[in-house]
């Protein structure tokens, strides 16, 4: 669980396989390939819940707009960085293991 600029609690999920091929399947084939778009809807599509309030994973493009609406900036900007502290972990571990 995360918290936001705004005070908000975010809950995440985990993103594995599956839940990149439901991703890629929602967007589309167009919006898969837009970049920048599949960013935000990889956040968007990793927030379980906001305020306790569950989400369900988007199954269509409404949908991740819609949970894109409810973060706004400041739930966006905390998931990224959520993202971003757990990328950086795991490379920390690789190359602890490394040597």
């Amino acid at each position: 669980m995360i918290t936001d600029k705004e005070g908000r609690r975010i809950t995440l999920r985990r993103i594995g396989a599956l839940e990149k091929l439901r991703l890629f399947k929602a967007l589309g084939p167009q919006l898969a390939q837009n970049e920048p778009y599949l960013a935000i809807a990889l956040l968007a599509f990793a927030v379980a819940a906001i305020e306790d309030v569950p989400l369900p994973s988007p199954a269509n493009e409404a949908q991740i707009e819609m949970v894109v609406q409810k973060l706004g900036e400041s739930g966006l900007a905390a998931v990224a960085a959520a993202f971003a502290a757990t990328t950086s972990s795991r490379a920390a571990q690789v190359d602890s293991a490394k040597n």
